[in-house]
């Protein structure tokens, strides 16, 4: 059974967060687990995600927020900032959530994340790729 569709194309952020992503190298859109990821070949960015609550099972949604790869070095940093949270199930693997609704976005501090998290995810030649970029 397909995951349901969980956002819409005019949702808080989608738009800009699409044209940031798509804006690298080899990057495309699909929908996984109900959610548009961004890709290049393997995912490097996504929008909303889910915390674990407090209750066992519990679910705590940030539908309005992207979920990125962070190295450890920055994790702890991040972590302290009440705009960021730890996600259900991709937390583990080093990733972290901006709630896009918790401050003003600042779309610069984002295509910073998103090019961190796309630096640790891509493969060199699409690496290289934007470092040869004007």
């Amino acid at each position: 059974m397909p995951h349901p569709i969980m956002f819409t194309d005019d949702d808080f952020g989608l738009a800009e967060l699409r044209t940031i992503a798509l804006d690298f190298p080899e990057a495309f859109e699909k929908v996984s687990w109900g959610r548009p990821v961004f890709c290049a070949p393997k995912i490097f960015v996504m929008y909303g995600g889910n915390a674990k609550g407090d209750k066992p099972g519990e679910m705590v949604p940030f539908p309005y927020s992207m979920l990125v790869k962070v190295n450890e070095s920055d994790r702890r940093a991040l972590e302290g900032d009440p705009r960021f949270f730890y996600p259900a199930y991709m937390g583990p693997s080093g990733w972290l959530g901006l709630d896009f609704t918790a401050a003003k976005v600042d779309w610069d501090e984002v295509r910073e994340l998103v090019d961190a998290s796309f630096r640790m995810i891509a493969p060199r030649k699409l690496i290289k790729q934007l470092d040869e970029r004007p």
